[in-house]
């Protein structure tokens, strides 16, 4: 006789599923209880809000997959807006600045992953340390003042707005992110290299006896991450055009927290890049359909954290019913 899925079993095996059906509720809820929440300005809004922090938690997936975590990608892509700011104010091409911006940070998911795979320091520590050594040089390279950028630069292309159907406003950078998920999803399940990434996570050891570079796949998992958080920063820059040493101080947090709202288990070897872009749709929408309720921030954080520890015991409980 068949034996039938438990509902764990479902949820481990789709773990996208129950971020979109959070992120549907949440919209039903606000439209019903605001006036203004389905309105295309406000949608298009929430999705503009959503992109930074989304695209940080698209390169803390991947990390937290091996069953790693990133306290530092954040504060490394505040030092490469700087970075960027000025080399573009000093006279130096956008395109350019872009791309050394984005070498920076590739380069310190170079040296995070050297870190964790070769000198066997736990991810946690050494994101740490770096989180405070990048948070004083991004302010050390900003001499305590932020940066502003021309907003028709193209380090500010990434803002600007068209519109769909002549009523739907799109910025260049949701088409950016849309595409980068796209991207993503394929190398995770249609690739050799996706195939490992799951496996390093679910059981190294394992992996390592089956013949996957385990170090090889963790290093290389640190070097896309620290790629996309050089886009991040070119999102941020497109979002405001102001390179700010204190801006994203939460954004660490903030990026976790979508990854882990989008059914990505801590523990490694579950989860996907549409989870965490429900989730990181989740956390914006939550925020918006608050405020416009005239719920305080406070109560807002208080009601983020809430929902983590929800989705963290969920996982738990789905993985011990399996």
């Amino acid at each position: 006789m068949e034996r039938r899925e438990s509902l764990g079993e479902f949820f481990l095996r789709a773990p996208a599923i129950g971020p979109a059906l959070a992120l549907v509720v949440a919209v039903v809820v606000f439209s019903l209880s605001t006036s203004t929440f389905l309105e295309l300005d406000n949608l298009s809004l929430v999705v503009e809000q959503s992109l930074v922090v989304g695209t940080l938690a698209l390169g803390q997936t991947l990390i937290i997959l091996t069953a790693g975590i990133d306290l530092s990608n954040a504060a490394a892509m505040v030092l490469a807006t700087l970075l960027m700011a000025k080399l573009l104010v000093g006279g130096v091409p956008g395109g350019l600045a872009l791309i050394l911006g984005v070498l920076v940070t590739a380069a310190l998911g170079l040296v995070t992953g050297s870190l964790v795979t070769r000198v066997k320091l736990p991810p946690f520590i050494v994101t740490l340390g770096l989180f405070t050594m990048l948070t004083a040089a991004a302010k050390l390279v900003a001499d305590g003042q932020a940066v502003p950028i021309a907003p028709g630069s193209l380090l500010a292309w990434l803002g600007t707005r068209r519109y769909l159907f002549g009523g739907i406003p799109v910025t260049y950078g949701m088409t950016l992110a849309l595409v980068m998920y796209l991207v993503l999803w394929y190398a995770l399940t249609r690739t050799a290299w996706g195939k490992h990434v799951y496996a390093v996570g679910n059981a190294p050891e394992a992996a390592r006896l089956s013949g996957i570079k385990v170090n090889r796949t963790i290093v290389s998992v640190y070097l896309v991450a620290g790629l996309i958080f050089g886009i991040a920063a070119w999102q941020a820059l497109g979002r405001v055009p102001n390179a700010d040493p204190n801006a994203y101080q939460l954004g660490n947090l903030d990026s976790i927290t979508a990854v882990v709202l989008g059914g990505t288990s801590l523990f490694g070897g579950r989860g996907s890049v549409f989870g965490t872009m429900m989730g990181a749709l989740i956390v914006t929408v939550l925020r918006s359909g608050l405020t416009q309720l005239g719920v305080d921030s406070l109560y807002q954080d208080v009601a983020t954290g809430a929902l983590v520890i929800a989705a963290v015991a969920v996982d738990r409980l789905a993985r011990r019913q399996k």
